[in-house]
């Protein structure tokens, strides 16, 4: 079992940049990859950017290619999701979720879940 909690979210105004933490505890010496999803109200939750285990092989939604970069760092457990020029399209409630498994594999269906953390986007 692993436990996810995520941390970093908030307020922030159109072009500013905003880092999400991903901080993981009970199983972490399994391997596994790492999504960050996000959710709108109205809208389906969907993936915005996945890493494997070891940090070579990334996945970015093409709404945030160029602007988001996922990474990891597994001493510390934590993956971590930085946002730069941030739109009101990216307010979100972002979650991020985790699948035991060393490769990254797209679709993410992941086993465990964080609450999620709120990120507001508005001047």
């Amino acid at each position: 079992q692993v436990q996810l909690v995520e941390s970093g979210g908030g307020l922030v105004q159109p072009g500013d940049s905003l880092r999400l933490s991903c901080a993981a505890s009970g199983r972490t010496s399994s391997s596994y990859a790492v999504g960050w999803f996000r959710q709108a109200p109205g809208k389906e939750r969907g993936l915005v950017a996945a890493i494997n285990w070891r940090g070579d092989s990334t996945y970015y939604a093409d709404t945030v290619k160029g602007r988001f970069t996922i990474s990891r760092d597994n001493a510390k457990n934590t993956v971590y999701l930085q946002m730069t020029s941030l739109k009101p399209e990216d307010m979100a409630v972002y979650y991020c979720a985790a699948r035991e498994s060393a490769a990254l594999i797209i679709p993410l269906k992941a086993k465990y879940w964080g609450q999620g953390t709120q990120v507001t986007v508005s001047s």
